[in-house]
């Protein structure tokens, strides 16, 4: 069957590049393709959290016994890290665990950049609470979600490639570092946004993630499912509904 998707979103004929747009998990975006597809068998080649937007490599039926050499990519980030809030999540959809006023004088750009590239390299760090990493043979999102404490929270090697400051902007008592970061594969952000913050001596959370490429596939050439067709006559439409609907004198 000929696919309803143009062939410039494919890297090859059963995979497929998809942008993920904010509030859906990565499941959704299974969902969401699969009447699209008109196919059930669809995977991916790694999540995205819910409030992240960007690049998904989806795989389609024969496809996703392809999806583990798209697993191992590196992947670019466009991260917002929000300093001097930090959350149950890693991110703004969890409760508030720590608030702190952020002193102008500590968040000078010359301060930030030297910390973020002394963050460059190989770093074993924990993974968050909010994971599907899995420990006695239960997700630890299980664990968090019925507020029981898990019996550890293991570590993981997480691996910068390049990182660089893009903006940094104070936002009420907080401040906002906005940043480019190419990592290894199985890197959280969210961990690194935090990482971030205790270098600096704050509270850290992100405030918004988008994955811009994984290798050299790029965001810009993906599916998106999402958009809706705009009328291309609105003002015919609106004048026929004001002809149907107006009253007679």
């Amino acid at each position: 069957m000929k696919s309803p998707i143009k062939s410039k979103h494919y890297i090859e004929p059963d995979i497929l590049l998809v942008h993920k747009p904010k509030g859906l998990s990565s499941f959704d975006v299974i969902r969401q393709m699969r009447p699209i597809l008109g196919t059930r068998k669809i995977g991916h080649a790694g999540t995205l959290d819910p409030l992240a937007t960007g690049l998904m490599i989806l795989g389609i039926d024969t496809g996703t016994k392809k999806l583990t050499q798209y697993l191992k990519l590196p992947k670019t980030y466009i991260a917002e890290i929000l300093i001097g809030k930090s959350t149950t999540t890693g991110d703004l959809e969890g409760e508030i665990i720590e608030d702190k006023f952020v002193e102008k004088n500590d968040v000078r750009n010359d301060e930030m950049e030297y910390q973020l590239l002394q963050m460059k390299g190989s770093h074993t760090l924990k993974v968050p609470l909010y994971s599907a990493i899995k420990v006695q043979g239960k997700a630890l999102y299980t664990y968090a979600r019925r507020g029981e404490t898990p019996p550890y929270i293991p570590e993981k090697e997480m691996n910068i490639l390049s990182i660089q400051i893009l903006d940094s902007y104070n936002k009420g008592i907080y401040h906002v570092v906005k940043i480019r970061v190419e990592v290894s594969s199985g890197t959280y952000i969210r961990t690194l946004g935090e990482e971030f913050g205790r270098r600096i001596g704050y509270p850290a959370t992100l405030q918004n993630l988008h994955r811009v490429s994984i290798s050299n596939y790029l965001d810009a050439n993906a599916y998106h499912f999402h958009k809706k067709k705009k009328n291309r006559y609105p003002g015919i439409v609106r004048a026929i509904i004001q002809l149907l609907f107006v009253k007679k004198k």
